[in-house]
């Protein structure tokens, strides 16, 4: 791309996950149904933790805010597809897509760092019981949650003007299924990318910080289960953090196979399925593996369902 190619964009033309009508119909049945379920079972998560005394606790504090950033998460993406796939025209305006990419990287920014401070949470109440219920006060909860999400969208305001800034060069055709920051990059000129080591630094700030406390708290935690006398102890220890690290698996495994392998042309098509996983998969998922092997969940769903005028009568 050279400097004289350098041209104002107005809008940007996604070209999705498919040109065959047919198969947009089936993608757009598929994906409705999957983000009305996102929907419901975050709700559901945010509805018991919100209506049962016992899940009152910091765990189940933090995740309601999970649950409903995924619910954001998924309502700043799927809507923008789904009518892309059912209309077969994927024209986003430039500001729309500005607006999409900052809301997509602030969210995911604020779960990066929501997952570290889950990982603080389970680390504190393993390593350091006695002091836990001091420590994380309802103070100290409301505070890791609004910081994590005030560096969100700090951080993201970084990287997203970083990038509409600059002029963008040749076609405004984007071979992916949404205004994805690092994707939209991509298309900038050349010439004009002296922002790159910042966004870069940025994106690795982003990426390292929290997988830093992330590993550091189970390390602690490792720790604390080898120094344990009872089986039954350790056991009960694990399974509390069980489900927070299969989704910081998820998450992170995803990402890492987006963002770290260079950008080769060749394996565009693959990034699309893969940011699908971490788009849509994984909002869907998070809250059934939190609640799957969680006996306080399901007393929780009992509860709920034997109340008056839900299942059974007065």
């Amino acid at each position: 791309m050279r400097p004289e190619n350098t041209t104002f964009v107005t809008e940007f033309i996604l070209m999705g996950l498919s040109s065959r009508r047919k198969t947009q119909i089936l993608l757009f049945v598929v994906f409705f149904l999957m983000y009305l379920a996102t929907i419901v079972v975050n709700l559901l998560i945010i509805i018991l933790v919100r209506a049962d005394p016992c899940l009152h606790r910091p765990m189940y504090f933090f995740l309601t805010h999970l649950s409903g950033l995924e619910i954001c998460f998924v309502t700043t993406t799927m809507p923008q597809m789904l009518a892309h796939l059912i209309t077969g025209n994927g024209a986003i305006s430039f500001t729309r897509c500005a607006a999409q990419m900052y809301a997509t990287t602030c969210l995911g920014c604020t779960e990066y760092l929501l997952l570290g401070a889950m990982a603080y949470d389970r680390c504190l109440a393993i390593y350091n019981p006695l002091a836990y219920a001091a420590v994380m006060s309802r103070k100290r909860q409301w505070q890791l949650t609004s910081s994590s999400w005030a560096a969100g969208f700090l951080l993201a305001s970084l990287n997203v003007t970083g990038t509409i800034s600059l002029p963008f060069c040749g076609s405004n055709r984007i071979n992916h299924f949404f205004c994805e920051q690092p994707v939209v990059f991509k298309y900038t000129c050349k010439e004009a990318r002296y922002t790159e080591p910042i966004i870069l630094m940025v994106s690795t700030l982003i990426l390292v910080g929290p997988f830093f406390v992330i590993l550091t708290s189970y390390g602690l935690i490792l720790y604390s289960v080898f120094w344990m006398p009872s089986r039954v102890g350790w056991r009960k220890a694990l399974s509390t953090c069980t489900s927070h690290l299969v989704v910081v698996t998820l998450f992170y495994s995803t990402l890492i196979f987006m963002y770290v392998r260079p950008g080769v042309d060749a394996v565009i098509d693959r990034d699309k399925q893969t940011a699908i996983l971490y788009i849509v998969v994984t909002p869907m998922l998070n809250p059934i593996i939190y609640s799957l092997r969680n006996k306080e969940i399901h007393r929780a769903v009992v509860k709920v369902l034997r109340r008056p005028g839900l299942g059974q009568k007065n």
